[in-house]
This record gives C-alpha cells, sequence and structure tokens, in this order.
C-alpha cells in the first residue's frame, strides 16, 4: 500500500507510512488520535459537527469522510476502520 503524498521529507513520509500500516493491520489497535493525524497529513481538514460527529474534508464530497468520535474509549472499531480504508482508496489516497 503506497501513500500518495506531495514531495516532502522522507521522515514525514516514513511516518505517515508507518501510521497508513497501523491502520491497514487489523491486529494493531488504531486511536482516534493517530486517524486524526493521518488524515490532516493527507490533507483533511477537521470539522467539528454537533455531539461527537467530526467530519473531515479534503475538497472533494466524494472523499468526504463523517465519523462520530469513540467514546469511551479512544480506539476505533474494526468496521469504522474498514469504511476509512475505503474512502481514501475512493478518494485515490491510498492504492
Amino acid at each position: 500500500m503506497q501513500l500518495h503524498l506531495v514531495a516532502g521529507e522522507n521522515r514525514r513520509v516514513e511516518k505517515n507510512e508507518k501510521l497508513l500500516a497501523k491502520l491497514l493491520n487489523e491486529q494493531s489497535a488504531f486511536t482516534w488520535p493517530e486517524l486524526v493525524t493521518l488524515l490532516r497529513r493527507l490533507g483533511y481538514t477537521q470539522i467539528e459537527g454537533a455531539g461527537s460527529r467530526v467530519r473531515f474534508d479534503i475538497g472533494a464530497p466524494s472523499a468526504m469522510i463523517t465519523l462520530h468520535k469513540p467514546h469511551p474509549g479512544n480506539e476505533l472499531k474494526h468496521y469504522i476502520r474498514r469504511q476509512i480504508i475505503e474512502q481514501l482508496k475512493s478518494g485515490e489516497l491510498i492504492q
């Protein structure tokens, strides 16, 4: 799986690839702060909604991601992770 990023430092790309690999690995836990970091690095803007609803916008309606923050913990459920992965693939942000 490769990340399409604007040219930048190798260190930052490595961190992004590590976060992406962790998201894709269903055996590891993936937390809300890690998701926010990854999506921001991919160019998404976080928009707070009512309650725990959060929207991540990148300027293309087809690539928008809308979620509820996990609670009481901060670990993402597996089905949410799969939805995020599919959305990133459909937006051609990951292969």
